[in-house]
């Protein structure tokens, strides 16, 4: 159990958390309503590609967000990371991710 999270399954999907499962239960009721549309989970996004040094290969850095969809009242894509606990880790990705997607919103719930 990763950081005292305990795993919930909704239609069939794994989250890791109980809180990112209740967004999830959110995020379809705002999209049967109409409000969003196109929700995407777990959707990855390159923050620095593979790349090759001194014959070594170092694989592509990537930020995972929770959700992805496309809010109809603001009229933009929404990036959104249901976080409990913000590891340094994910604190250096979210400031790439900020740098190299200067257009998209990333919401931290």
């Amino acid at each position: 159990m990763k950081y005292k999270n305990i795993k919930v399954t909704v239609d069939g999907i794994k989250f890791d958390s109980r809180k990112e499962a209740r967004r999830y239960t959110e995020l379809k009721m705002m999209e049967r309503c109409g409000l969003i549309q196109n929700l995407e989970l777990q959707k990855p996004f390159e923050l620095q590609p593979t790349f090759r040094k001194k014959g070594k290969t170092y694989r592509a850095i990537k930020y995972i967000a929770d959700f992805v969809y496309y809010d109809k009242q603001r009229e933009q894509i929404v990036i959104e990371d249901t976080k409990g606990f913000r590891t340094e880790v994910y604190k250096i990705k979210k400031k790439l991710f900020e740098y190299k997607y200067p257009d998209y919103e990333l919401r931290e719930l």
